[in-house]
């Protein structure tokens, strides 16, 4: 929502996943390692997620530049995913590792996470291809 009130750029979109990226780490350490089917799971849910993100997520151009429209159901959305995820948690404590469900989690927030920022900049490419070809170019004369 803070996001809608300054300029968006390609920076501001690709940084976040990238910066995330840096959690992979944990797959070192035996413990948060997950099996193929886990992991299946896990991007599953995520892209599943994500369409929610991209559905709710748009541009608009204002003062000759690039905003994050803001939409009511986005934080609706956030909400519930995260209640989501509390309660699928919760359930699957009981049966998965501690340190197995945390690198799930991890798994389904980065397969959700970075559909939505790629379908954010795609976008994001139309909507800055467009507000380049509106701008008047200084003629020479």
């Amino acid at each position: 929502m803070k996001a809608a009130k300054r300029p968006v750029s390609a920076k501001k979109i690709i940084l976040p996943p990238i910066f995330m990226s840096t959690g992979s780490l944990m797959f070192f350490i035996p413990e948060f390692r997950v099996t193929p089917y886990e992991c299946l799971e896990a991007v599953t849910v995520g892209l599943l997620f994500s369409i929610l993100l991209i559905k709710t997520s748009s541009f608009e151009i204002r003062e000759n530049e690039i905003y994050l429209k803001r939409s009511k159901a986005f934080v609706f959305i956030l909400i519930g995913l995260l209640i989501v995820r509390i309660i699928a948690k919760f359930i699957l404590s009981a049966t998965i590792d501690v340190g197995q469900l945390s690198g799930m989690f991890w798994i389904l927030a980065f397969g959700m996470i970075v559909p939505w920022r790629v379908a954010m900049y795609l976008q994001y490419k139309k909507f800055r291809e467009r507000l380049v070809s509106e701008v008047p170019t200084k003629s020479a004369h």
